[in-house]
């Protein structure tokens, strides 16, 4: 019961941070609506049920995460944070997701009847509504506040028009996206070709053995349009067939860190030589791997909101399914990074289609050693270990030591010298002495050699939204 005290005292804090709040004021008090109806199921706790202690602790890491980001909205520097901040309202999706996780796991664990009121608080369809109706209150007072604010600001600074005029732009980036539709918004279907706009003259910006990767527009969106080379299967009721099983899939994935699908398209499907196009978001900045290689300046807050993106879109792809969901292959290149410096995670969207197209290409051996950077312990123990979440999130901890270092994994080092150093030396590569140490910690956990020790991706979302806000605060 050690937990049960500092969740009510945390509680306690949120309900008075929320009579504070300046902004996002429906969204922050239906947070503090679910988190009184998690209060009432805590405090129906007699004594520790088995299997709910780990729920409770996880639960006063959320709820100290949630207290955070209400905090970012009742500061004095409100604005200012808004303008620097890219996902305004995103994050409270993150957050009552969380909240909903622990609802179900301690409703389960002290067996509350679905026909409980508490169980209407977190009642999907209900949730989905709720926070529908907040969001665009909030966000027509946001617009009216922030705009506003820049009058204000205009008003005052005829001696910093260089600062104002950076202030301005960002200010209108922020209106623009609140007026502008979600990406999620739109279907994943067949889109017809005259549907796409592409860029002129048609240039390629990235090849490889088997496509030809164009930029374009589709409903207002900008798009990468990947067109397949000679693709392997002609059959058209079969690519239709796989790519209609894998649209309600992919429904499921919907997030704005995990890179959005849009659906495929045919050219001359009629003809004997039809085209094959997959069309997807397009992220500017290109891979992560790619950004970190630039010379791109990237502050330590940036590198911080950088990996807090990349762990929501891990989070969504573990909590996705009852069943355990995973990438596969996490590593830098796997995540694209979009204006503004937003992480996207890619790598597996529409995977059965892609497949069913294009040729299969050969590893080298290069590729090999590369992955193996990635590798958990475990596995480079037992190649036959069951792959899991614990061994997804050693991968996605080298990865978030390379956002802190811009360095590659292990580089130089052969796959036997590998294998010797993160097994058995059980060896990490050193962060940069000036990382923040909260963040150094994160990464440490997430690559630590004991599987158990690692944790979990909506942990790590909660640390690392706290983290975010502490050097924001600095």
């Amino acid at each position: 019961m050690d937990f049960v005290d500092p969740i009510l005292s945390i509680a306690s804090q949120i309900y008075d941070l929320v009579e504070n709040v300046k902004a996002n004021k429906k969204r922050c008090r239906r947070v503090c609506n679910r988190v009184k109806a998690l209060e009432k199921l805590v405090k129906s706790i007699k004594r520790t049920p088995p299997g709910v202690e780990k729920p409770l602790r996880e639960l006063s890491v959320t709820l100290q995460s949630a207290q955070e980001l209400i905090r970012k909205y009742a500061s004095a520097n409100l604005v200012e944070r808004i303008l620097n901040s890219s996902n305004h309202g995103d994050e409270f999706n993150s957050v009552n997701e969380r909240l909903n996780d622990a609802f179900q796991v301690l409703s389960g664990a002290l067996q509350v009847e679905q026909g409980n009121m508490l169980y209407e608080v977190f009642k999907q369809t209900t949730r989905e509504k709720e926070d529908q109706l907040d969001g665009r209150e909030d966000d027509a007072e946001l617009k009216t506040l922030l705009l506003d604010y820049m009058t204000d600001q205009q008003e005052k600074t005829n001696t910093m028009l260089k600062q104002f005029e950076h202030l301005k732009v960002n200010v209108e980036k922020v209106v623009e996206m609140l007026n502008k539709p979600s990406i999620t918004s739109v279907d994943i279907r067949m889109i017809k070709p005259q549907e796409l706009k592409y860029k002129h003259p048609k240039k390629p910006f990235m090849e490889t053995a088997t496509s030809e990767v164009y930029k374009g527009e589709y409903r207002g969106f900008t798009v990468a349009i990947k067109r397949y080379i000679d693709p392997v299967n002609t059959n058209l009721g079969k690519v239709q067939s796989i790519f209609n099983k894998e649209v309600d899939t992919m429904k499921r994935f919907e997030s704005p860190n995990i890179l959005r699908m849009f659906g495929i398209s045919i050219l001359g499907e009629n003809g004997p030589n039809p085209q094959f196009f997959i069309i997807m978001e397009y992220c500017e900045k290109g891979s992560l791997r790619q950004v970190l290689d630039s010379d791109c300046r990237l502050s330590w807050i940036r590198k911080a909101r950088m990996c807090f993106d990349a762990a929501q879109g891990l989070y969504r792809l573990h909590n996705t399914e009852e069943k355990s969901k995973v990438h596969g292959c996490i590593n830098s290149s796997k995540f694209l990074v979009a204006e503004g410096y937003t992480v996207k995670l890619g790598g597996f969207e529409l995977a059965k289609t892609e497949t069913s197209l294009k040729k299969v290409k050969k590893s080298t051996n290069d590729d090999a050693i590369r992955s193996l950077c990635y590798y958990s312990p475990e596995r480079l123990n037992n190649i036959n270990h069951p792959y899991s979440k614990e061994c997804e999130m050693y991968s996605f901890g080298i990865v978030l030591w390379e956002v802190a270092t811009r360095k590659k994994p292990f580089e130089g080092f052969s796959d036997e010298e590998i294998y010797r150093k993160a097994l058995e030396e059980k060896c990490k590569e050193p962060l940069p002495d000036d990382c923040p140490p909260e963040l150094g910690q994160l990464i440490n956990e997430c690559r630590d050699f004991d599987s158990f020790q690692r944790p979990s991706a909506g942990v790590l979302v909660d640390r690392l939204r706290s983290v975010v806000a502490q050097l924001e605060d600095q």
